[in-house]
């Protein structure tokens, strides 16, 4: 993995800067409940987990066995979920047909190979299990503030993964297209509380441009933060949810090898 390498100084903004609140994240409970439908012994993967906030949040919103993978160790020294594990998206520590879901958040940008990462996870998923990838996709930038600002960094964006070609490599690595939608969040509580927390080692986009194009940008950030004044309403930004599913058995059936990694046999 790696747009950018997660050194000290952007895992910890990343720890200060791109922690969603729960409440904030309503929508996204609600939107992965939709597709993942968890139950009592359901086990997902985490993967290119950060510092471990949305294992935390699924782990308390659904009540749920987390498997949180992250490549860098600079992100897992500063976890807030137990027990994450080292690995790549190419190859996971993880058995065969381990788990019953995986939720990639910000990730599939920094995923060399995704041929490889598309294979790796039909490999620890069980059949039928459903692939969540929440992500900036290349052309979709018109629902997240940042890009608004800071013009320079849609072109960094560009050279993401379009959602078409996610979806076509899931498809051939033995996936199925289930659905694209956009999800809000409000990622903060004002434009000047955006401002005052933004941290430029926190964001892909941003460290990939000019300083003289962030300063530009945190400018007009400043400003329209000062026009909107006390009246301003929250900054809510829509991501988008990709959602896969891999080929085999569906609505909860499960082969007898899946029930035999589950019960460690």
């Amino acid at each position: 993995m790696g747009m950018t390498e997660y050194a000290a100084e952007q895992a910890e903004a990343f720890a200060a800067n791109r922690q969603l609140d729960p409440d904030a994240a309503a929508h996204w409970r609600e939107a992965v409940a939709r597709h993942l439908r968890p139950r009592a012994g359901t086990r997902v993967l985490d993967l290119g987990a950060g510092t471990g906030t949305w294992a935390r949040l699924f782990t308390d919103w659904y009540g749920i066995e987390m498997v949180a993978v992250e490549p860098s160790a600079e992100m897992r020294a500063r976890s807030v979920f137990p027990g994450m594990l080292a690995g790549d998206a190419a190859a996971l520590p993880l058995p065969d047909a381990y788990v019953d879901g995986a939720w990639i958040s910000t990730v599939i940008h920094h995923v060399t190979d995704l041929g490889a990462a598309a294979a790796e996870l039909r490999r620890v998923l069980r059949p039928g299990a459903p692939v969540l990838i929440r992500s900036a996709f290349a052309g979709r930038h018109e629902q997240i503030t940042l890009f608004r600002y800071f013009p320079e960094a849609i072109r960094v964006l560009d050279g993401y993964p379009s959602v078409e070609q996610v979806r076509d490599t899931f498809t051939t690595a033995g996936f199925e297209f289930v659905a694209l939608e956009q999800v809000p969040q409000v990622s903060a509580a004002s434009l000047a509380q955006a401002v005052a927390n933004l941290r430029r080692a926190a964001h892909t986009p941003l460290q990939l441009i000019s300083d003289a194009a962030y300063a530009a940008g945190l400018d007009r950030m400043r400003t329209a933060a000062r026009v909107a004044g006390p009246d301003a309403t929250p900054v809510v930004d829509r991501l988008d949810l990709l959602v896969l599913r891999r080929d085999g058995m569906r609505d909860g059936m499960r082969d007898e090898r899946s029930d035999e990694v589950r019960d460690g046999k």
